[in-house]
């Protein structure tokens, strides 16, 4: 299949949080997921690491992330290195220029991000949203086929047609447990979401939500998909 995915998101452990199953799904069907990661991650909390300097807690989110995307397949992690927390004070069209040259650079066809609201609010999210948005919907890189956000399972088109597509576990949770564990540093907020990861079991990690939202210059398709891989040219 050899098509190019990319997930372009703020900080080490959104790809993980969000699309562990799906990433990990393109990688086994032969796809090429690649991650542009905006931030070190740099500015939150250490978890049980105890005291670090922001550069220490950078090196560390970086190994941290390397080790996650060799759990889920991800064939190379790009880093931007911009200032974590600080997204939305970066120029709008510095920032859209950043993705369209990876968007660019990796021939990608296939875009996942973040909704609008970011999913939890944070600025940063919100920021890499707008970003992409500005290259996609532009038309800025041409390889690029569909758009989709992280959403919901309630999220559904005005004209209730189902606009989401769902990845399952499909038996694999233990490899979303194990790259969540591989972000040490951010356990904290891990725990809060998953549970302890030692004691988890299946019924812990559900499906994951993508809502198509565009496709080929077209805002919203109505359509039903069995994979983001539907009717790619």
């Amino acid at each position: 299949m050899n098509r190019n995915v990319g997930f372009v998101y703020a900080h080490p452990d959104d790809e993980t949080f969000g699309c562990s199953f799906l990433i990990r799904q393109i990688a086994d069907e032969g796809g090429n997921p690649v991650l542009l990661t905006a931030t070190p991650g740099n500015a939150g909390k250490t978890g049980r690491l105890g005291p670090m300097t922001q550069e220490e807690l950078a090196a560390k989110r970086r190994i941290e992330l390397q080790q996650a995307a060799d759990i889920l397949g991800i064939s190379e992690v790009v880093h931007l290195e911009l200032g974590d927390g600080k997204l939305k004070e970066v120029d709008q069209n510095v920032l859209a220029a950043h993705v369209a040259d990876f968007l660019r650079k990796h021939q990608i066809e296939i875009v996942i991000t973040f909704p609008e609201d970011g999913m939890s609010g944070h600025a940063d999210h919100i920021a890499i949203h707008h970003a992409v948005n500005k290259v996609v919907f532009a038309g800025q890189v041409p390889s690029v086929q569909k758009l989709y956000y992280n959403c919901l399972p309630s999220k559904h088109d005005a004209n209730g047609i189902a606009s989401v597509l769902s990845v399952g576990a499909n038996g694999n949770w233990q490899m979303k447990r194990d790259a969540l564990a591989a972000h040490e540093s951010q356990i904290w907020s891990i725990e809060r979401v998953f549970g302890d990861l030692q004691q988890v079991g299946p019924e812990s990690f559900g499906a994951e939500y993508f809502q198509l939202v565009w496709e080929r210059g077209v805002h919203h398709p109505h359509k039903q998909e069995q994979s983001i891989f539907d009717d790619l040219t």
